[in-house]
């Protein structure tokens, strides 16, 4: 038997319900896997909360490691007691095991635990695809990055640190501000007690940042506006802290012609080459100690309900991961 998150409706935390559940032997193209290790993520948070509408019942998340326990016909990537991980888009990563698409898997290093991989393989490849092939991040250009001590944004910094970039990090608390400097961040600014734009002006002499990385959202909009230079790049990845909606095009224009991007991992990651060359960039990184994913706190996976609860509330810095 397998134990396995559904949702039923959209809403708080208390929605999330377990249920025991026999799986089918993998069908034609699937495989059976058998989780060590889950990855939370905030997207998972959107899905259960409504802000990114799914179709009910659902399991929830998307990023997982653990073994291929069998594998239905036509899989010849995978075999029996392969470490395998996922990070989507199938959902349903919440479960003790499950039958998964081949396609969306892929061998895990040797060298690499299953405790780091699951903290690294999607932060990373966001992190990966927001640098190098969204915003283009060159050497000796300054970048301000929202919710640098989270996830996404710990792994950000010391990637922007290794291609040359000057980091300027917007953190919300003393202890994230001191991680966030330990990880790179050449200036670290309180946003609960300082001014962003302000700050970001008065390090940047007046001129602002090319690239602001904004996983925040609503909340930090008008900041990440007014901290970009002219003809500078927001890109704005994430809701934590609320939607962007109502956007005048004249803002834009206002603030010095800026561009802005709202990507999605899945459109960095369309095809196979896109997937392999993106994931061997992240390994590569892992290995060579460039990025080293921050393993904040860890939660059995049937209390994935407090994980959400803690992520939401800020009580959360670096990884999360849940624990089968």
């Amino acid at each position: 038997m397998a134990r396995v998150a559904k949702i039923e409706t959209t809403g708080g935390p208390d929605v999330i319900q377990w249920h025991d559940v026999t799986l089918p032997a993998p069908g034609k193209g699937e495989v059976w896997m058998r989780n060590t290790v889950v990855g939370l993520n905030y997207i998972d948070t959107y899905h259960r909360s409504g802000v990114y509408p799914i179709d009910l019942p659902s399991g929830l998340g998307s990023e997982a490691v653990g073994v291929v326990m069998a594998v239905g016909e036509g899989v010849a990537d995978f075999a029996p007691g392969d470490r395998v991980g996922t990070f989507g888009p199938t959902r349903g990563a919440y479960a003790t095991e499950r039958n998964v698409p081949a396609a969306e898997l892929f061998a895990l290093p040797d060298w690499l635990d299953d405790r780091t991989a699951a903290a690294i393989l999607l932060k990373g490849c966001t992190a990966e695809f927001l640098v190098e092939r969204c915003a283009k991040v060159e050497a000796g250009q300054t970048v301000l990055v929202h919710a640098a001590a989270g996830g996404v944004g710990h792994i950000l910094v010391g990637w922007l640190k290794h291609i040359g970039a000057t980091v300027i990090a917007s953190v919300g608390s003393d202890d994230k501000a001191a991680r966030t400097t330990k990880a790179g961040a050449d200036h670290v600014i309180l946003h609960k007690s300082e001014d962003i734009a302000a700050r970001v002006r008065e390090i940047t002499g007046g001129e602002g940042v090319p690239v602001v990385l904004d996983g925040v959202g609503g909340a930090t909009w008008a900041a990440s506006l007014a901290s970009a230079a002219r003809r500078g790049l927001i890109v704005s990845y994430g809701n934590a802290g609320g939607v962007v909606d109502g956007v005048n095009l004249g803002i834009l224009a206002r603030n010095g012609s800026l561009f802005v991007t709202r990507p999605t991992l899945f459109d960095y990651y369309a095809t196979p080459d896109e997937k392999r060359a993106g994931l061997g960039r992240v390994f590569a990184m892992v290995k060579s100690g460039a990025i080293t994913p921050e393993i904040g706190r860890t939660f059995p996976l049937e209390q994935a309900a407090d994980a959400h609860r803690a992520v939401e509330a800020g009580d959360t810095s670096g990884s999360t991961i849940l624990l089968t």
